[in-house]
């Protein structure tokens, strides 16, 4: 059962979900302060939720490194690996937008770098997954820091 302060986190994650499906579908002329905004608000409360989980595995009192790694590897994968393949799937099978030629950028949480060094967003069906990509990055090293670092580097 979540928390007050889950359900308060939750709260904002709804805002900031609603700030970047309005600068995609309703702003006038294309404005994406609100949908930037937005983006970084979610990464923000991911990264504190992360933190959260880990330092919490971190103070477990059978605490190890390598199993909690694992753990925390293993759940992230269950998580978003199915609807993030799905989708690719998808797309492959239907080569959406002409899509098949960029799917292995997507497949590899690439997608961020795909758009980059082509300076464009195509294919449109794919844009969105830059964030993912910047997410799962993130997920790949920040665990490490926190598991594996010192503890009186961890804690305040």
């Amino acid at each position: 059962m979540a928390n007050a302060r889950d359900i308060q986190l939750d709260a904002l994650r709804a805002v900031a979900v609603t700030m970047v499906l309005y600068a995609h579908f309703l702003a006038p002329g294309g404005t994406s302060f609100v949908g930037h905004l937005g983006v970084r608000l979610f990464f923000v409360l991911s990264g504190f939720l992360i933190t959260r989980l880990l330092i919490d595995a971190r103070d477990a009192a059978a605490y190890e490194a390598g199993p909690a790694l694992r753990a925390f590897y293993i759940r992230r994968m269950l998580r978003i690996f199915p609807p993030y393949f799905a989708v690719l799937g998808l797309v492959w099978l239907t080569d959406l937008e002409h899509s098949r030629g960029s799917l292995i950028w997507h497949a590899l949480y690439l997608s961020n770098f795909w758009y980059a060094l082509r300076n464009e967003w195509t294919p449109w069906l794919l844009c969105h997954f830059w964030s993912l990509s910047i997410e799962e990055q993130f997920y790949l090293a920040w665990p490490l820091i926190v598991l594996l670092a010192p503890r009186r580097r961890i804690e305040a």
